[in-house]
């Protein structure tokens, strides 16, 4: 199965550095667009912060879209170092926002760069993980006869039917593991004596 790891759902944890309290957010993100409205939710959820710093991967691996913000913090003293967690946590589809209520005392970079790691490495620590498995659209006609014996070679590979068309033919769509296409093809074409017509539709 060609799986990652990604958020199952939203995690929440609060860290306290000399009096500034800073709120750590982590969230699923399959895309920029997702994380950008997620850092907006953030935003507006705690209107009165000082700092909404974030980071992001959407996608995963050789595909991952990445950004950050240090949102009015000193320069390279968040986004950069909440990424370089999220990049080193091996989870993809991933958005992390830490808010931060100042508390009068200023942290200094050093001080910064800590707890925004820190945030970003709890609220990552916090998430429960899924793996996510890249899957395909597929189409499939074949011969009324062939339709019991195709169905369970097609269940023993893990694929879901999503529709099923019973025309001049029995045409299925189905969506499965990008990884199982090729030999689901070649059960369903030796099953059917090649008659099986197998495609992908995505």
């Amino acid at each position: 199965m060609n799986g990652y790891p990604v958020p199952a759902s939203e995690a929440e944890v609060e860290l306290r550095f000399k009096n500034s309290r800073f709120i750590g957010t982590a969230a699923p993100a399959t895309n920029a667009d997702e994380a950008k409205a997620y850092i907006a939710s953030m935003r507006a959820r705690f209107s009165d912060a000082s700092h909404h710093c974030y980071a992001f991967a959407a996608g995963f691996g050789a595909t991952v879209v990445n950004g950050m913000s240090d949102d009015g913090e000193p320069s390279g003293t968040a986004g950069r170092p909440m990424l370089a967690v999220v990049q080193g946590a091996g989870l993809g589809d991933v958005v992390v926002v830490a808010t931060r209520y100042f508390g009068g005392t200023k942290l200094g970079t050093g001080g910064l760069v800590k707890a925004y790691t820190e945030t970003a490495q709890a609220a990552i620590a916090a998430v429960e993980r899924i793996d996510k498995i890249e899957t395909i659209g597929v189409m499939v006609e074949l011969a009324y006869e062939a339709y019991e014996v195709c169905k369970r070679h097609i269940e023993s590979v893990g694929a879901q039917i999503e529709a099923e068309d019973f025309g001049p033919h029995v045409t299925l769509i189905l969506r499965l593991d990008e990884g199982c296409f090729k030999s689901l093809r070649t059960t369903l074409t030796d099953a059917t004596a090649g008659r099986a017509r197998v495609e992908l539709i995505e």
